[in-house]
């Protein structure tokens, strides 16, 4: 066969093809004549068509039919295949094909071979791809080079060193006499990758990191040697000795002074020295200055030194490099918590950057200026923040949004402050919030009783014609709902009122109603709210049932069920509408977080401890007949064993006594399952057990189930002559008023698993029985 060609010129005929297509048949060309190459055992030609090979890789073409020519070349005794044979192997092969097994005697043996060039390519591919199995049987090998008095050896056997120890950590050890001497090097690369060593063996194992704490005096003069070195042309980058160096051994620092006091007093000098000695007028004392302020933060330095590093993260940003913005604006983020006086001096700075056209620098200059937030510059960075919340791109408009809400309720500095930003944020970004944030600005001007006749006119003059921000319409149309008759009134002090006719503001609730732009969602606010000024207005009530009667039929089953209630109040229940359709009480916002309750009270926390409740097990009387207590809203009543009558005295009172949750207006008696519930707290549920609650029906005396407005109701118990399996329950009902009382209703269920039978005995004068 002719000689396959060189690899300058595979590269050269590559790189004219003007097609992917042209070019990929120009490497199948190839690679079938060097398959047939390989299948001829051509000793002269492997090197070079393994070149070609790996330049194709490269390429991203496979290779893989390569491999076990990658090890031939590895036993060879020429140093120019061993170094192409160990190139493919670190490109082909991984620990995860069986391949690489082959090829760990061929490592052992350079190891140990006499020429350095040959050991240092053995020590790259181990570093490179060695696995687990092969660091195990090979670590020794590595160990004796790394105390070799060769530089060139010392520092890949270092780097190999590193390797093992991430594969196999506890070969950590054998490694640690070799460290000793490690450090006395004077060879800038011995230095550099021992650095690296021992940072990797502190990371991972406390015993060492505790061991070479003692190293700190050595690491700290091997730094002030190289700020205070002269110039070195060969380890020189833009004027400073060997930057990388430096950055290693502050990283070891780093990790060394974590939460050591000695270690981190033993280097508080020389940080500050290479703090205030860097030049910053190149990126690489940029980048050894921002690893000095990472290693002053993560360790107990002083305070007046974290000062230094911060005002080093200030003048960060002012830099005209984009990425040393960033960086300084994500350590300032981290450090804020613990040195938040010190990041405030630059919150101008910090403001200033939230006008940056790098959204990456946008992001995290928001992040940081909600971090700055508090009590005395509330009103300040809230301003800023809602001119950025106006001008940034869609994507930064929901975290912003929650910001604003979240700041403005913890420093709100007084509650019209705090409503007027957030109604700000509803019209600039009402699309974007959050889902919470209407029931959240709900709840805050309900408690803001003196501030509803303000916030209801805002509000409607806000909703005027614009319905887009869904958000905003629903808590106008809300407020209007609720707070209509004082919009109407004119009542509001801190503005000069608005003159509002009724027929206006159903006009504005009509027009949400009819919008495009409302969902669902909204008009069931419009149309409540509608309806609750049916009992605030009082000459358009026809108005509204007519309107109200309209969406009977909607085709939206939301609003129809809606309308169908309203109109039911309207025709059926006319006199209970009042009393459903009144003002909301003022509400406490509670978070429940395990055994402590926070209540939050327009943004001040109390903190009270909740008692926790033991698991109520089988029948407890006593804690049974608190629950009953509970339900029925009664503070008069002796406990006792807890039923489930239903009644309703109607013209003493109106309470409703609504045990079942199916409470029937009509008067005639209903039949309805209980509800199932893993701990019954209610004593007919207790007759699941039939044995069980014959045995405590025997001793149960008579209760007062309910006693309140002239209505008294006991209950009594006995067994059954006859049948000892039924129990007899008898409630006595009995009215001590002057008036008769009207449609009284009487409800009992039990379980499926039980049979109910009711015998009702009516009896004239002021009392009557049923069993």
């Amino acid at each position: 066969m002719p000689a396959p060609i060189r690899l300058r010129e595979l590269i050269r005929t590559i790189r004219t093809a003007r097609t992917q297509a042209e070019e990929r048949e120009m490497i199948q060309k190839e690679c079938a004549a060097i398959r047939s190459s390989f299948r001829e055992e051509d000793n002269t030609y492997r090197c070079r068509n393994v070149a070609k090979l790996l330049y194709m890789h490269m390429l991203g073409y496979p290779a893989h039919f390569g491999q076990l020519e990658c090890l031939k070349l590895i036993a060879s005794q020429k140093f120019t295949d061993k170094r192409i044979g160990y190139l493919g192997a670190m490109l082909l092969l991984d620990e995860r094909q069986d391949v690489h097994l082959l090829m760990t005697n061929c490592i052992k043996n350079d190891l140990n071979h006499s020429t350095q060039y040959v050991q240092g390519l053995a020590l790259c591919t181990l570093g490179c791809m060695g696995s687990s199995e092969m660091c195990r049987d090979l670590a020794g090998e590595v160990e004796k080079l790394l105390k070799t008095s060769n530089s060139y050896l010392r520092k890949k056997a270092a780097l190999c060193a590193v390797h093992v120890i991430r594969k196999v950590p506890e070969l950590m050890e054998m490694f640690l006499p070799a460290t000793k001497n490690l450090l006395n090097e004077k060879n800038h690369g011995v230095l550099h990758t021992s650095v690296v060593l021992l940072t990797e063996m502190c990371e991972r194992s406390p015993d060492m990191l505790a061991h070479f704490r003692k190293l700190v005096p050595q690491l700290v003069r091997i730094l002030k040697n190289l700020i205070m070195s002269g110039y070195s042309p060969e380890h020189d980058v833009s004027g400073i000795s060997d930057p990388f160096l430096q950055v290693r051994i502050l990283r070891l620092l780093r990790i060394l002074g974590r939460n050591d006091d000695d270690s981190s007093e033993a280097m508080n000098d020389i940080l500050a020295q290479v703090a205030t000695n860097t030049e910053t007028s190149k990126n690489v004392g940029n980048a050894i200055l921002y690893e000095t302020v990472l290693t002053i933060m993560d360790i107990k330095s002083e305070s007046g030194l974290r000062v230094l590093a911060i005002n080093i993260l200030g003048r960060f940003l002012l830099n005209n490099d984009k990425n040393i913005r960033y960086v300084a604006l994500t350590s300032l983020l981290k450090t804020v918590q613990t040195d938040h006086n010190a990041v405030q001096r630059h919150r101008s700075t910090i403001v200033d950057c939230l006008k940056d056209l790098d959204v990456s620098i946008k992001r995290r200059a928001m992040e940081l200026s909600f971090a700055l937030v508090n009590g005395n510059n509330v009103r300040g960075m809230m301003k800023e923040l809602l001119y950025f919340l106006d001008s940034c791109e869609p994507e930064f408009k929901a975290d912003c949004a929650s910001g604003i809400f979240l700041a403005a309720e913890k420093y709100a500095p007084s509650k019209r402050w705090h409503i007027d930003t957030i109604m700000r944020v509803l019209t600039t970004a009402g699309s974007y919030v959050r889902d919470d944030a209407v029931p959240n600005l709900i709840q805050l001007i309900t408690n803001s009783v003196e501030m509803h006749a303000y916030t209801v006119q805002r509000l409607y003059k806000a909703i005027l014609g614009d319905y887009s921000q869904q958000p905003l319409v629903q808590v106008a149309s809300w407020c209007i709902g609720e707070y209509g008759d004082l919009l109407v009134s004119g009542q509001c002090e801190e503005e000069e009122p608005i003159q509002v006719t009724e027929d206006e503001v159903l006009d504005i609730l009509e027009s949400v109603l009819i919008s495009n732009m409302s969902a669902s969602v909204t008009r069931g606010y419009a149309l409540t709210a509608i309806m609750k000024l049916s009992t605030r207005f009082t000459c358009t009530v026809n108005r509204i049932k007519k309107v109200v009667s309209i969406y009977g039929s909607s085709i939206d089953v939301e609003l129809q069920q809606r309308a169908v209630e309203y109109n039911a109040l309207f025709k059926k229940y006319d006199h209970m509408r009042p009393a459903l359709l009144e003002r909301m009480p003022v509400m406490e916002k509670v978070t429940t977080n395990g055994p402590t309750e926070i209540v939050q009270t327009n943004g001040e926390t109390e903190t009270a401890v909740l008692e926790t409740k033991p698991p109520h097990s089988g029948l407890q009387p006593g804690s049974q007949a608190n629950d009953l207590l509970d339900l029925l809203g009664g503070n008069d009543i002796t406990p006792v064993i807890p039923t489930a009558p239903t009644s309703k005295p109607a013209s003493a009172g109106g309470e409703l006594l609504d045990l079942l949750g199916d409470l029937n207006l009509t008067g005639s008696p209903v039949s309805a399952p209980a509800p199932q519930i893993s701990q019954p707290p209610f004593l007919l549920d207790g007759l699941s057990s039939q044995p069980l609650f014959n045995d405590i029906a025997a001793g149960i005396p008579s209760i007062t189930a309910y006693n309140k407005n002239g209505l008294k109701i006991d209950f009594s118990f006995e067994r059954s002559n006859t049948n000892p399996s039924v129990t007899v329950i008898t409630i006595q009902a009995s009215n001590s008023t002057e008036l008769d009382m009207t449609d009284f209703v009487f409800q009992a269920a039990v379980p499926k698993v039980e049979l109910l039978r009711a015998t009702t005995v009516m009896g004239r004068g002021p009392a009557a029985s049923t069993s």
